[in-house]
């Protein structure tokens, strides 16, 4: 019976390091870039801190979050989580409540009072920031992070720009974004309160900063010429907005009418019932699939009982009414007039037709480009001015926090770049690849799971006052979302490609979730690549 035995050894021993001549193709480990991060403005690494939250880390979920974005409550709350939209779980059940998990990690932060990483040694270079927005905090953090003096110059009697003075209180409390930011000016930031600069030249020479970044806002709002009588009531949203944050009671009447289709008028129109009109209706003169808005503050305006007229323009204001005409879209689906009218009874209008940036500062640094209002840059952000970079509402982009987090981000390596007279790195840790779809997953190993519901504050009590309308996750509900994520394109060690190999080459790696392959013994077959559940083994042509 030895000899048997022996003879079998011998045969497999022979065949050592010979199976790639039966193999047309190989099984490769592959880190595949999931399709949330791929789609996070802020460039978050979604995948890593969901990861971590999985088994309840949620300390080491916040700092991986914080490595991208300072902001986590806040984010958690005005976000709207384009993650979730590309989440390839949505094709499964539904997304993953990325954004919940967010929201509850930064809470988490504050009840544990989880301080941000520590800076850089300091490197001796000063750098301005203009403007104590989004993208302006974000640039000064990450600057900051990387080891540089940062000085922000803000407008303003407070910092958050449109987080503090554009979102209400009821999507944004104030203590939140308070406590946020302060967290983040803890870090060595120098911050100047009503600080507006006239002359950007000068104050870098007086102070000897060495780069500037500008993110000053856009926080003028558009006007439009309507017809108006002498005694017509028309205000703009941003200042309804901005007075209602700071604790006033602008009186707007009974009806209001809110001229405008994006997420400004959503949060006017709430505003105003909430001020105590007992009519809220918002006019646009495209249609609903046209309207800018994001689709759940639409639905947020209208379970508050807000009206919205489609495919309506105002032509006349006078007291008390509004003249409305009637569109039609042309074969373009551009909205045109129809010669046909309307009247409709308003006490006051408000106009949230897009907002501007304020050009006093921009109009005196020499270089800077402006087309359409905005800024031009070049890839690494900075203006036609050596040293002088831009982001956020005052480049060409989308306008919101997100976005704008994302740009200071950006803008905080272009700068630490430029600084150090180094050659640029990538972009970001994501690179130039695919995101990994639903079709490269094998859903079968994920059970139905529908995501958790964010408790709200019932309708009955949402308009009574400014409450925060969203609540947030409790920690075994976060747990539980946090687990949903099927880790799209990346290992997590679920030893299902162990387990099903036929050959035993999978080989598990000690003290950690990787495996390597055994290619004296993997014959090609591609069972592991197809039954992996998060396409994590990709099956490459053999090599000659």
């Amino acid at each position: 019976m030895d000899k048997p035995f022996a003879i079998t050894l011998d045969v497999k021993s022979s065949l050592a390091n010979h199976t790639g001549t039966w193999r047309s193709e190989r099984p490769v480990y592959v880190d595949g870039l999931p399709p949330c991060s791929h789609a996070c403005p802020a460039g978050e690494q979604i995948q890593a801190w969901l990861y971590a939250a999985e088994d309840g880390s949620y300390e080491t979920a916040w700092r991986q979050i914080v490595n991208d974005n300072p902001f986590p409550a806040i984010m958690g709350r005005v976000c709207y989580h384009p993650c979730e939209t590309a989440c390839n779980r949505g094709e499964l059940d539904t997304a993953v409540g990325i954004n919940s998990v967010e929201r509850f990690l930064g809470d988490e932060a504050i009840k544990q009072g989880w301080q941000l990483p520590a800076s850089a040694a300091t490197t001796g270079k000063r750098v301005l920031v203009v403007g104590a927005g989004p993208s302006g905090l974000s640039a000064a953090y990450h600057l900051r992070r990387l080891g540089h003096d940062v000085e922000i110059h803000e407008a303003a009697s407070q910092a958050g720009g449109m987080m503090r003075y554009g979102i209400p209180t009821f999507r944004l409390p104030r203590d939140i974004l308070d406590i946020e930011i302060a967290r983040l000016l803890e870090t060595g930031i120098t911050l100047r309160l009503d600080a507006r600069i006239a002359d950007l030249a000068e104050t870098m020479r007086t102070g000897h900063f060495d780069a500037a970044f500008l993110a000053v806002g856009a926080q003028l709002s558009h006007r439009a010429y309507i017809p108006a009588g002498q005694a017509a009531r028309i205000l703009d949203a941003l200042s309804v907005l901005s007075s209602a944050a700071d604790g006033e009671q602008p009186k707007l009447g009974r009806t209001v009418v809110v001229y405008g289709g994006g997420n400004t008028a959503m949060d006017a129109a709430r505003t105003a019932r909430r001020l105590g009109a007992e009519d809220a209706i918002v006019v646009y003169r495209r249609t609903q699939v046209q309207m800018p808005a994001d689709e759940l503050e639409l639905q947020e305006a209208l379970d508050e009982g807000v009206r919205v007229k489609w495919l309506r323009t105002i032509t006349q204001v006078d007291e008390g009414t509004l003249k409305l005409e009637k569109m039609q879209l042309d074969d373009n689906g551009v909205p045109q007039p129809t010669g046909e009218f309307e009247e409709l009874a308003a006490d006051a209008v408000v106009l949230a037709l897009g907002q501007d940036v304020d050009r006093a500062l921009l109009d005196t640094v020499p270089g800077i480009a402006i087309v359409d209002g905005v800024v031009q840059i070049d890839d690494a952000m900075m203006t036609g001015c050596d040293g002088v970079f831009a982001g956020g509402d005052v480049v060409p982009s989308t306008r919101s926090v997100t976005v704008g987090i994302g740009h200071g981000k950006r803008v905080a390596r272009h700068i630490d770049e430029w600084l150090r007279h180094t050659t640029a790195r990538p972009p970001n840790q994501l690179g130039t690849r695919t995101p990994v779809a639903f079709g490269q997953l094998n859903p079968w190993y994920f059970n139905d799971a529908p995501h958790a519901m964010r408790p709200r504050l019932d309708l009955a009590r949402r308009t009574a006052d400014f409450t925060e309308v969203v609540g947030g996750l409790d920690a075994e509900t976060a747990l539980y979302e946090a687990r949903r994520c099927m880790s799209c394109g990346n290992c997590f060690g679920c030893d299902n490609c162990f387990g099903v190999c036929p050959d035993n080459a999978v080989l598990k790696l000690v003290g950690a979730h990787s495996y390597a392959i055994d290619y004296d013994y993997c014959k090609g077959c591609g069972l592991c690549a197809a039954e992996c559940p998060s396409g994590a083994i990709e099956m490459e042509p053999e090599r000659s």
